[in-house]
C-alpha cells in the first residue's frame, strides 16, 4: 500500500495509443499519482520501424514516450524480450486471426505490472481496454481471465470501462469516484474521440492496427516460414528484429534472401553484414541483400545477385555488376543478368 496519506498511486500500461493514453488521464483528474509502463518484447511496432524506413509527413516518435511527456508523467520501459517468449511459442489461450497471442499477452502484460506494483509500493493497475474493442483480449467474458490469471484481481481499474464491469478494489476504497469512470464498449473510436476532445487532447496516435506485429497478416507468414525453415518454433532477438524489414524471398528451401525497400532499410541491414553473407549492386544504384540460411554453392550466390539486380535501377540492362561477399569470405565482384518481373515468381515471396 502507498506511504502517501491521500494520494494513491496507480501504475498505467501504456501503449501509446488513445485509450491508454485517456485511461491514465481519467486517473489523474481524479488526484491519482499516476506512473506509465510499458514493455518491450522485440514485436512492438512503436519505435523501432518508425525510424528505419523514411516517412512522409510529421518526424518519427515512439508514442508510449510521447504520451507520457503530454501527460506529465514518469514512463517505465521495460524489456521483456526472453520471458515473453513463451507467450509467444505457447499461449495457453491460442492465438488470434495472426500469430497474436492477445490473451495470454495481455495476461502476462497485467501480471508484470502486478510485480513492478508491488515492488514500488503503489497501489493498483489502470488500462485501457474497451470491453468489444479487440476480439480475443477484449471481450466482457474475457477481461476477468486476465484479472484473474495475471494476479491482479480486483487491483485491475479499466476506466473507460469500468460501469460496464464489477467494482474493484480503487472504487470501493473509494480511491477513485465511479460516478467520473465510464461505459464504453463497442468498436467504435468516437466516445474517446470525444472524450479526448473534453479533454483538450488534440494530437494523438491514430489506431492502425495494434502495437503488435503479430498482429499482422504478412509478419506473422515470415514467422511461420522462420520456423518452417529451420525445423523449430524459436526465435532470437535479431530473428524477430530482421522480419520487420526488406522483402523476404525464398528461391530455395534452405536460404531466403532479405532485400533493402529504400536507404534506411537497407543502412539497418548493413549493420548485420558481419553475420550473414551479402549482396549488393555496384554498377548501378540498388538494394543491399542478406542471405539467411546455408548456402549450397556459387549456383546460389548467383541465384541472389541476380534477385538483388532486379530490384536495383539496372533492372532492365543486360547486364548489373554486383559485389557478393560470402560469410568469412572477401568480397568479390559477379556480372549477372537480371530476373525480369515474370521471373520473379510470385511463391518466392514469404
Amino acid at each position: 500500500m502507498s506511504s502517501n496519506v491521500g494520494t494513491h498511486r496507480a501504475v498505467a500500461l501504456i501503449s501509446g495509443g488513445l485509450d491508454s493514453m485517456l485511461a491514465a488521464q481519467i486517473m489523474i483528474k481524479q488526484g491519482v499519482h499516476v506512473e506509465g509502463l510499458n514493455f518491450f518484447t522485440g514485436f512492438c511496432v512503436e519505435g523501432h520501424t518508425h525510424a528505419i524506413r523514411r516517412r512522409s509527413g510529421s518526424p518519427p516518435r515512439n508514442n508510449a514516450l510521447w504520451v507520457a511527456e503530454a501527460l506529465g508523467i514518469k514512463l517505465h520501459i521495460v524489456e521483456v524480450v526472453e520471458e515473453y517468449k513463451s507467450v509467444v511459442l505457447n499461449p495457453r489461450h491460442g492465438y488470434g486471426k495472426n500469430l497474436n497471442p492477445c490473451l495470454d499477452c495481455k495476461g502476462f502484460m497485467v501480471g508484470k505490472a502486478l510485480e513492478w506494483m508491488e515492488r514500488n509500493d503503489f497501489d493498483f493497475i489502470v488500462t485501457g481496454e474497451v470491453i468489444g474493442q479487440r476480439p480475443m483480449s477484449q471481450r466482457k467474458e474475457t477481461m476477468p481471465i486476465v484479472a484473474e490469471e495475471s494476479g491482479a484481481g480486483e487491483r485491475l481499474l479499466r476506466p473507460l470501462s469500468a460501469k460496464r464491469l464489477p467494482l474493484t478494489l480503487a472504487e470501493r476504497e473509494g480511491w477513485v469516484d465511479r460516478d467520473y469512470l465510464y461505459d464504453f464498449h463497442g468498436r467504435s473510436r468516437k466516445p474517446q474521440m470525444a472524450l479526448a476532445k473534453a479533454f483538450g487532447i488534440e494530437d494523438y496516435a491514430q489506431p492502425a492496427g495494434g502495437c503488435c506485429f503479430l498482429t499482422d497478416e504478412r509478419y506473422s507468414v515470415k514467422l511461420e516460414d522462420l520456423w518452417r525453415s529451420r525445423g523449430k518454433r524459436d526465435y532470437e532477438f535479431d530473428d524477430i528484429m530482421l522480419l520487420k524489414v526488406g522483402r523476404h524471398l525464398r528461391p530455395r528451401p534452405h536460404f531466403k534472401v532479405i532485400i533493402g525497400r529504400e536507404e534506411g532499410e537497407n543502412k539497418f541491414l548493413q549493420g548485420y553484414r558481419s553475420r550473414f553473407s551479402s549482396v549488393r549492386t555496384v554498377s548501378h544504384p540498388g538494394p543491399l541483400a542478406l542471405l539467411d540460411g546455408p548456402l549450397q554453392g556459387e549456383d546460389d550466390l548467383l541465384l541472389a545477385a541476380r534477385l538483388v539486380a532486379r530490384y536495383s535501377q539496372g533492372k532492365t540492362e543486360a547486364e548489373v555488376e554486383v559485389q557478393v561477399a560470402p560469410l568469412g569470405v572477401d568480397p568479390y565482384l559477379v556480372k549477372v543478368i537480371p530476373f525480369t518481373v515474370e521471373e520473379v515468381l510470385a511463391e518466392w515471396y514469404v
